[in-house]
């Protein structure tokens, strides 16, 4: 596998504004040298989420996540390292350079990336016979009844593919392209014979389907004649394009979810180009009726919450249903939008009724948990005007409920069953209890306010690992606040710090986290940062939680040994402890060396 070289991937950070690019994610307002804001990695109403603009560092003083630029790509738009690197190299225009890597290896990226060329290349071309062609005079037509305006179409890339057979094959093969890569990229199709290949898209209207990056994977394309079957193709699944793990719209729309903390999921192109040109700018498609575990890893990724605004037909009903488990343990909460029988958001959004318009908003905000949509779908489908058909409903009613965590909307639920039921509220409670739920079960969605709050900076909270899904680290103790801060004040004096890094051992360390940034920092004070081996996802947050605190802490001689004599206290105590759990008692030289620490500590202090 391929790797950057280290001064490339240095090139990178130090061209990166760390604050452009995580203002895409949360307001950041200038505090000094830093600059603070609402943690976008985890739910908070205090700020508590540091970035410091010279280093290229960001840290949370309320769950402990922290990083450079690079990491915070990594973790909001769920890249590898590699694509962090050069998603980064590409907006700021850096040239990556690569370690020489193995013949194959080098191959297979050189191939994958002239595909990639090839799926830009003719994208661009259908945009401009789409807005230049005759030709293309009926698609866009049909393009403006819908309401969508030529700046929202050139916004999307949407173009037109020709009536002809052999356009993109023609055009591919004189611009170098092998009829192999051509049929590689999903553009023609070998003819039933065997003798040749002609265009895979012909009379179609094309929405060219890219990546959180921007980077086109592949086409979708709708048919501009009643008689053309299927009136939807997508390109094949290949090298790139693979439509279960691809959002149409991610690439626009990924800045305003991790803004708002919500996507709004619709099902086709028009639909999320309707809403984008109405100012909804978090609105993304499945390209069908289905959620995909990969599409919600994704969205997961930018929000904590997903409203689903797919069609009212029983296909639509049953697709988000079907989303519930497949959402499930996974950190996103979804919500479901009543939408009219019969229209979809492009219907509604840019038919120039502006009460349809407003409904639709309306309808996304009023928009209703998935579990209770799924209860109330089920009592709608059930026959309710017999004991039997009641006592039917209730069975599946109270699977849902039970697996719901207790919360103001389940017992407003509850009533609401019993009610429709015709029932006692308190035999569907015993139902439900019965049901074998005994507390919040497992997998089931946390309630967007129960998260734990997070103190503010300098309230001696912090990372002593990385904690898991944004949660908040447990508070740090006395000691470990100490080495936290004897390890900073290291890092801003490193003169006096590598004396005290050499005295340091692992037994002065009681957070196992804070002993590897030790030994790490031995070797890296100069440039903590540089080279962190960044599948210690823990090392890394607690390195750059030294590294900003740094700035800050005072790093005088007399205060780092201070600070040393506290931790070789520590040091003691957990000797005298171990020896006294052995049955037997600690030796006299360890207690007179913790008298003589005691006596030292109090004297430095005064």
């Amino acid at each position: 596998m391929s790797r950057f070289t280290g001064d490339s991937v240095e090139r990178v950070k130090g061209a990166s504004d760390v604050v452009e690019v995580i203002s895409a994610y949360t307001d950041l307002r200038r505090a000094g040298a830093r600059f603070t804001g609402l943690c976008p990695f985890h739910d908070e109403r205090t700020p508590s989420f540091s970035v410091d603009p010279q280093e290229k560092l960001y840290h949370c003083f309320g769950c402990g996540v922290g990083g450079d630029v690079i990491k915070f790509v990594e973790e909001k738009e769920g890249l590898s390292f590699p694509d962090a690197v050069e998603a980064l190299a590409d907006r700021y225009g850096v040239e990556l350079e690569r370690d020489q890597e193995d013949p194959r290896a080098e191959e297979a990226r050189r191939k994958r990336a002239r595909l990639a060329e090839l799926l830009e290349r003719t994208a661009a071309f259908y945009a401009g016979f789409l807005r230049d062609a005759p030709q293309a005079t009926k698609a866009r037509k049909y393009l403006a009844d819908r309401g969508l305006s030529a700046d929202a179409l050139a916004e999307f890339g949407v173009g037109c593919a020709p009536g002809p057979w052999d356009t993109i094959l023609l055009r591919g093969q004189g611009a170098g392209y092998s009829v192999a890569e051509i049929e590689a990229a999903g553009l023609v199709l070998r003819s039933q014979k065997g003798t040749g290949h002609y265009d895979r898209f012909r009379s179609r209207i094309v929405f060219p389907i890219r990546d959180a990056r921007g980077r086109v994977q592949g086409f979708g394309a709708r048919a501009l004649r009643p008689d053309q079957k299927p009136k939807y193709v997508n390109s094949p699944e290949g090298e790139l394009y693979r439509k279960r793990a691809t959002l149409y719209g991610i690439d626009r729309a990924r800045a305003a979810i991790a803004r708002n903390g919500r996507a709004l999921v619709v099902e086709g192109y028009t639909d999320v180009i309707a809403c984008h040109q109405a100012g909804i700018r978090d609105a993304v498609a499945v390209m069908g009726t289905a959620i995909t575990p990969e599409q919600v890893k994704l969205l997961s990724g930018y929000a904590e919450e997903a409203v689903l605004a797919l069609d009212a037909d029983r296909a639509g009903r049953e697709a988000m249903l079907r989303a519930q488990g497949v959402a499930g343990g996974k950190r996103l909460r979804l919500r479901v939008a009543r939408m009219p029988a019969g229209k979809d958001p492009a219907d509604l959004l840019a038919g120039g009724d502006g009460g349809a318009a407003t409904g639709f908003r309306e309808a996304i905000e009023a928009a209703e948990e998935l579990s209770v949509f799924h209860a109330r779908t089920l009592l709608d489908d059930a026959d309710l005007a017999s004991p039997a058909g009641r006592d039917r409903a209730l069975d599946e009613v109270v699977e849902v409920i039970a697996a719901m965590p207790d919360s103001i909307s389940r017992e407003e639920l509850l009533r609401e069953v019993a009610d429709r039921l015709d029932a006692d509220p308190g035999l569907v409670s015993r139902r439900v209890a019965g049901a074998g739920r005994g507390g919040t079960r497992r997998g089931a969605p946390r309630p967007a306010d129960s998260e734990p709050g997070a103190p503010e900076e300098g309230e001696g909270e912090g990372a002593a690992g990385a904690p898991g899904d944004g949660e908040a680290p447990p508070p740090l103790s006395a000691r470990e606040g100490r080495e936290l801060a004897l390890l900073a004040m290291c890092v801003g004096s490193p003169t006096d710090g590598r004396d005290f890094l050499d005295r340091l051992t692992d037994e002065h360390f009681h957070s196992p986290t804070a002993a590897r940034a030790r030994a790490w920092l031995r070797n890296h004070l100069d440039d903590p940062m540089q080279g962190l081996p960044r599948e210690d996802a823990a090392l890394v947050a607690y390195v750059t939680q030294v590294v900003m605190r740094s700035e800050r802490e005072p790093a005088g001689a007399e205060a780092m040994e201070l600070n040393f004599l506290w931790l070789e206290l520590g040091r003691d105590d957990d000797r005298i402890s171990a020896a006294r759990a052995e049955g037997g008692a600690p030796p006299v030289e360890l207690q007179r060396h913790r008298a003589e620490l005691t006596e030292r500590i109090a004297r430095t202090s005064s």
